[in-house]
């Protein structure tokens, strides 16, 4: 998949993926040469910010046009096809946000032939004649779609068929079946857009003769042999969080290279309630991984002391991690060298696709650092092996499943490296973050018995580090508030806040008043991503 920049384009390959065919981002500038070179069987040009008028906008190699491939443009994308075709892009005043009425067009007999064609004004060939592949599934009057575009495809390209439209966008679909090249102004991407996979699908299969080859156990057998390949015999340490990313990344490395990998799990003083006893009944009982357990809560305290930017937080929990890591490594390379062998080169890490692009990867912003990525010291001494990089959460959660993690590890929700560190605003304290463990034990402990938790993306409380007034026992009192914070979402990407029964509200509320020393005030986060992020900082 091509990338303009578009908010959707890890959506794109995320859904590609969901039909069970591989797909990979490659940025726009990318030469053709290197496109062919990969033997993709399509390509799709994903949206994006830009207007095709502007003297910056991003354009594609025109060389790719004519390799062959099946091509298909989604809203910038489709916008590019059309003006770099010879068609027609305008800016018409009226552009479409949201849901949006689709028609699909029936294809006129007739059609303009482009110019390497040549020939009368008038060509017929039987290949342009019947419905659109691409609509096969939808209903025959259309169906609602999600649109985002301000510029406006005014007139197709000689030897593309319009076949659908919407109010304000007259060339909403639109094809040239003898080069397989396929255009749409909306997002079939989004689950707004009805029959959207559907589309993508035919797509897929139909025009690009793909195979559904992404399976768990390719993936993993491909993931499996590319470790194998970066380690060789060496020795390999894997960092354990307790979170499902790090727990999935350890089970796969160690079915890679077995013995060869030692799983640190840093107890922070930042986790969960029982997170280190789970961690370790998982790793060192079920898969007899060589497992060391560090206790270095007072180190995290130490280093946090006195600091409240949530940046610095990171880069700072990020660091002594490595350095605890360090000295492990260097205490089973001394114990290694007496028996004439070498100390572990590499660690592997958890990180997943999200990661990388929220840290600022290639021409992304950096929303935030996350401590297995952006948080890392420059002088580290390991070379980082990260398997599941290029995954989602739901992949990483199935090959989990696939290589048979406990349930309770592979559906926990997502917790942040940092730890609640990270969800207290302001600075930590070992008293802020027993308050906000205990106040989080009790969100979970509801969800669950609400049976909810699988439901949500995240569940949590946060603590800020200020006080209000309040009354209990008709005495007054200066207290920390605790914010409730529960979200839907299916890549953490973007989310939307979870509309949770009063009644659970009211029993987390009364609980964490009630049994969480130090709060007297609960409140209730409604804000989505964007513009929020999921966590607070």
């Amino acid at each position: 998949m091509v990338d303009f920049g578009a908010q959707y384009a890890q959506l794109i390959a995320r859904r590609i993926r969901q039909a069970r065919v591989y797909s990979e981002i490659v940025p726009h500038h990318v030469a053709a040469a290197t496109v062919v070179e990969r033997h993709p069987v399509g390509i799709v040009l994903s949206g994006g910010p830009s207007s095709v008028h502007a003297g910056w906008a991003p354009l594609l190699d025109p060389a790719i046009y004519e390799a062959g491939i099946p091509i298909l443009g989604i809203c910038y994308g489709a916008q590019l096809i059309a003006s770099q075709l010879g068609g027609r892009v305008e800016r018409t005043g009226r552009g479409e946000y949201g849901r949006t009425p689709l028609s699909r067009l029936t294809p006129p007999d007739h059609v303009t032939p482009p110019d390497h064609l040549g020939g009368s004004d008038h060509v017929t060939p039987p290949d342009h004649l019947g419905p659109s592949l691409l609509f096969a599934d939808w209903p025959e009057g259309g169906s609602d779609v999600w649109m985002s575009h301000a510029d406006s495809i005014a007139e197709a390209p000689p030897g593309f068929l319009v076949t659908a439209s919407t109010p304000e966008a007259p060339v909403a679909a639109l094809e040239d079946r003898q080069r397989r090249v396929y255009g749409v102004q909306f997002h079939p991407e989004v689950v707004h857009t009805n029959h959207g996979q559907d589309l993508l699908e035919r797509f897929l299969f139909d025009i690009c003769g793909a195979r559904p080859t992404w399976t768990h156990t390719n993936i993993i057998e491909a993931a499996t042999e590319a470790v194998r390949s970066q380690v060789g015999s060496a020795r390999v340490l894997c960092a354990l969080s307790g979170g499902v990313d790090s727990a999935v990344a350890a089970a796969l490395v160690h079915k890679a290279v077995g013995d060869q990998l030692t799983c640190v799990f840093v107890d922070t003083g930042l986790m969960r309630e029982g997170e280190g006893l789970q961690v370790e009944e998982t790793f060192r009982r079920q898969f007899q991984v060589d497992l060391v357990h560090v206790k270095a809560a007072d180190r995290f305290f130490e280093v946090l002391e006195g600091v409240t930017d949530p940046e610095e937080k990171r880069k700072a929990i990020g660091g002594t991690f490595i350095r605890i890591f360090e000295e492990v490594a260097s205490e089973m390379a001394a114990g290694a060298e007496a028996l004439g062998a070498a100390g572990p080169r590499y660690l592997v890490q958890g990180t997943l696709y999200p990661d990388v692009i929220e840290s600022g990867a290639g021409d992304a912003a950096t929303i935030k650092s996350h401590h297995n990525v952006g948080g890392l010291p420059d002088d580290m001494d390991f070379e980082l092996v990260e398997p599941l990089a290029w995954l989602f959460k739901d992949e990483a959660r199935e090959l989990g499943e696939e290589l048979g993690l406990p349930e309770e590890i592979v559906w926990r929700q997502p917790f942040p490296g940092p730890g609640l560190a990270v969800r207290i605003v302001g600075e930590v304290t070992p008293e802020r973050v027993a308050i906000v463990r205990a106040a989080d034990a009790i969100v979970i402990e509801e969800v669950k018995r609400a049976g909810l938790y699988r439901e949500l993306w995240q569940s949590f409380a946060v603590l800020p580090a200020v006080r209000s007034v309040g009354v209990m026992g008709d005495e007054r009192t200066y207290a920390y508030p605790v914010v409730i914070r529960a979200v839907t979402s299916e890549d953490a990407m973007t989310a939307d806040w979870a509309r949770l029964d009063y009644d659970l509200l009211e029993r987390i509320s009364r609980r964490i008043i009630g049994e969480v020393d130090g709060v007297n005030r609960v409140a209730l986060d409604i804000t989505s991503k964007p513009p929020g992020t999921i966590e607070w900082e």
